[in-house]
């Protein structure tokens, strides 16, 4: 599983890296973790606000704050 945080480094940015590590830890889940700060790949993904998380590929949430339990949710799909 790849979860890619979609971000300019902000705190919001980092606090949404924090659940979704969060999120894998506590479903036990192992999963590879990719940031991307790069404004060029940021909307290559179709991203136009940030912070942003992507699943497997397919963006979950853009522009917004997502909680721990928001992310397990994805994460057990």
């Amino acid at each position: 599983m790849e979860i890619v945080i979609l971000g300019t480094g902000c705190s919001r940015c980092k606090t949404l890296e924090q659940n979704a590590r969060r999120a894998a830890s506590e479903l036990g889940l192992k999963a590879e973790f990719v940031k991307i700060s790069d404004i060029d790949k940021i909307i290559d993904y179709g991203v136009m606000s940030t912070p942003a998380i992507a699943i497997d590929g397919k963006i979950m949430a853009s522009g917004r704050m997502c909680d721990v339990d928001e992310i397990k949710e994805w994460l057990v799909k």
